[in-house]
């Protein structure tokens, strides 16, 4: 299989950290999204990373499908339940987590690719109180848990310790440990695994 994405993209990171809990072997193709050229968009009509290149080059994309994908690859370290609540329940933290993502990427297009007398200030306050409603929700239901749905590490986990790590690159100034306490404990604990360590955005 071959993955296209980039290596800052939480999205991609998500990808890439499943394949390693699953022991996926791929091949990561490095692709810049806002090149006329850009390779994605032979895989994917929306021109958007990250993109699953499969043994039959058929194409996924979108990161909550291409991990839904991969964790039915392997019987190793399953990291969504089947059914039932229990998956619904890894799905709501993908999807807080996922809003957490859309969020600050919107502040970082709004104030990196707009012109300055252009940008919309009330637009980038609305997006940073979704980041910090999430993390205020994720925070209360997490609560003294080893992991967000339980004792087991999931995809629910990732999603979230991407996220974070995602608020940590570009949005410093945030600085959610203070108030998030249940939340640091979390991240301190799943960044510490070799799938986190191997995907560690370039700073």
């Amino acid at each position: 299989m071959k993955l296209i994405g980039s290596l800052t993209s939480p999205y991609v990171r998500k990808v890439r950290v499943v394949m390693a809990e699953k022991k996926l072997e791929h091949e990561l193709i490095i692709d810049n999204v806002w090149s006329p050229d850009a390779k994605v968009k032979s895989y994917n009509p929306l021109g958007k990373v990250p993109c699953l290149i499969m043994d039959d080059q058929g194409s996924l994309f979108d990161s909550r499908v291409i991990v839904e994908y991969l964790d039915t690859l392997s019987p190793v370290g399953r990291l969504i339940p089947q059914n039932g609540r229990e998956r619904a329940a890894v799905k709501c933290w993908e999807a807080i987590a996922d809003g957490i993502l859309d969020a600050a990427i919107s502040i970082q297009t709004e104030n990196n690719q707009r012109e300055a007398h252009l940008r919309c200030e009330k637009w980038v306050q609305r997006q940073m109180s979704k980041i910090q409603a999430a993390l205020e929700s994720m925070e209360n239901t997490l609560g003294e848990q080893a992991y967000c749905t339980g004792v087991n590490f999931s995809l629910a986990d990732i999603a979230v310790g991407c996220a974070l790590g995602y608020l940590d690159l570009r949005f410093s100034s945030i600085n959610w440990r203070n108030n998030h306490t249940n939340l640091a404990r979390l991240y301190e604990k799943i960044s510490v695994r070799a799938s986190f360590e191997a995907t560690k955005p370039p700073q």
